[in-house]
């Protein structure tokens, strides 16, 4: 039985404990604020609740997993509910288009109503991912992987120069397709320029596996991972920040704390790795995705009627997304800007003719600093700046022996399933008691 210490209680963290808990570790997490979950917490005000950090995720199949064998299945805990539109699309010139998850069949119908052939075009963009999607599963996101040997066609993959702009450039003459494919990643604050093509990949795992979200909010997801480390006794220290590693003859040995040492065998890092002057020299050149503006907005009277989540494209992007938890009669928006905001992000709406400014009875503004400060870094992880990016990470492994690396920055990509994939490497590379 190894003496795990786990830095972080975000996501990344909670997966990795229960995991390794379950392997028969004996494990410690330590969280530098006074409650677990980091970006899957609420937000709350007058009544109003929203989920400040992600509303939804792919492939479910990671969270079915990581309870399958952490102990009771996901179904006893949480329900999992599919969304039948991924987003919905408002370009400025009036158009709009409604993506549909987790069919080939009904995104085709659903392009084709933006203009004659479009839903082929789009089909066939998000078909040319499959080969990548496998390559990318099999040799990167389900097992350990070894930077400096790498399978051949993974190498070919990662190391490809294709950047994610000029293949939608080629693929897309219609420059409101390229916006679609572009945004999940210009929500995320990158650059096109300097994503990977095969990154888009994300659109084939849309299509394929659709967008779940989680019943009552994504924090519930938070809470019973909680409740899953006390069930197979995880020692959980809140309020308890990590200074940094230990390390004697290049072997980690304890975690620092203000109060003291936390003596380990195996230490798991899910955190911004640059919070550990240990580790932060090999992070040297890479930085971290800044989140967005965020604006959470308590509404009351009649409200225009919109799907969970709708984009208006311009300059500034806005992401809207309705599914907050509101008194009745009320409503609960969350709208996250991303671009030049030079004007209230209630104004900006309006101009797209989505006008709430006469609703609002109550409102919470969250600047990208405020983000980071309250989370301790970013939960969008990596800043993508070309291919080498990837092997610029750590993680699961990391050089120093017997540290691993889970959580966003320890990704191929933000977001909950990627996170919760990280922590079932560090799982497999750590092993069972």
């Amino acid at each position: 039985m190894a003496r795990v210490v786990v830095v972080g209680g975000g996501f990344g963290g909670l997966a990795s404990a229960a995991r390794l808990a379950k392997l028969g570790h004996d494990v410690t997490l330590l969280e530098r604020s006074e409650t677990l979950g980091g970006a899957l917490s609420l937000e709350s005000e007058d009544g109003f609740a929203w989920d400040a950090g992600p509303t939804a995720t792919l492939l479910p199949a990671v969270i079915r997993d990581l309870f399958r064998k952490s102990g009771r299945p996901v179904e006893k805990e949480l329900e999992l509910e599919p969304l039948e539109v991924i987003r919905e699309h408002r370009f400025e010139d009036d158009t709009r288009v409604s993506v549909p998850g987790g069919s080939r069949a009904a995104q085709a119908e659903a392009f084709d109503a933006m203009g004659p052939g479009l839903g082929q075009v789009w089909v066939d963009h998000v078909a040319s991912y499959a080969d990548d999607w496998d390559v990318l599963r099999r040799g990167y996101l389900e097992q350990p992987w070894d930077r400096d040997n790498l399978p051949r066609d993974l190498a070919a993959l990662l190391e490809s120069r294709e950047v994610l702009h000029k293949r939608l450039k080629r693929t897309f003459k219609d420059d409101r397709l390229r916006e679609i494919a572009g945004h999940p990643f210009v929500a995320e604050g990158h650059d096109l320029r300097n994503v990977p093509a095969w990154a888009g990949v994300l659109a084939y795992v849309e299509q394929r596996f659709g967008v779940w979200t989680v019943s009552g909010g994504m924090a519930a997801l938070a809470t019973a991972l909680g409740d899953r480390l006390a069930t197979r006794g995880v020692t959980v220290l809140t309020g308890t920040p990590a200074r940094d590693l230990v390390v004697r003859d290049g072997r980690v040995v304890a975690v620092a704390t203000e109060t003291g040492q936390l003596d380990a065998d195996v230490v798991v890092c899910a955190i911004d790795p640059r919070r550990l002057p240990t580790l932060a020299p090999f992070v040297q050149r890479t930085m971290p995705a800044i989140p967005p503006v965020v604006c959470h907005l308590g509404l009351a009277g009649e409200v225009p009627d919109l799907p969970r989540e709708v984009v208006l494209h311009g300059d500034p992007v806005l992401t809207i997304r309705t599914g907050g938890r509101a008194p009745d009669g009320c409503a609960a928006w969350t709208v996250h800007g991303r671009g030049r905001l030079a004007e209230d992000i209630t104004r900006a709406m309006a101009r797209h003719r989505i006008d709430v400014r006469p609703n609002v009875v109550t409102r919470v503004d969250r600047s990208p600093r405020d983000l980071v400060e309250r989370w301790g870094g970013s939960p969008l992880g990596v800043l993508w700046q070309g291919r080498a990016t990837v092997k610029q990470r750590l993680g699961p492994t990391t050089p120093i022996a017997g540290v691993y690396a889970a959580g966003a920055h320890a990704t191929p990509g933000s977001g909950l399933p990627f996170v919760g994939l990280s922590a079932a490497l560090v799982a497999q590379a750590i092993g069972p008691a």
